[in-house]
């Protein structure tokens, strides 16, 4: 059985983030917070109490921006992250290279083993 955790997802697709978190809630998770950008990402982690946000799924590509500056600030604040990418994309910087990535379309059977690693990690 998968453990409920609360999870921040950082995705600018509309369709795709409401298809994530009907996936997570099928899965038992909470959706702490959906974000769309960058900004919203960093200040709906600057609000999130320690222990409020057990993981985030962020996707690469937000509106054209990169969503590395988010990967940085999830990093800051100790929070295990999932890289989510559409494919076709640059390898993320090295220090996020070992990062547990995911590829979309998302599969719910994929979710899990991405969720674990990344707490894992």
């Amino acid at each position: 059985m998968t453990v409920s955790r609360s999870i921040l997802v950082v995705e600018d697709e509309p369709l795709i983030a409401m298809m994530l978190e009907d996936f997570l809630e099928t899965l038992g998770h909470t959706v702490h917070t959906t974000c769309d950008t960058v900004k919203c990402a960093i200040d709906a982690i600057d609000e999130t109490k320690q222990g409020d946000v057990d993981v985030a799924i962020i996707d690469v590509n937000l509106g054209g921006e990169t969503a590395w500056p988010v990967a940085q600030r999830l990093r800051e604040e100790s929070i295990p992250f999932v890289i989510a990418t559409g494919g076709h994309v640059d390898p993320p910087p090295a220090e996020f290279a070992n990062v547990p990535t995911i590829e979309k379309p998302y599969t719910v059977d994929r979710l899990t083993p991405a969720i674990e690693a990344a707490i894992n990690a």
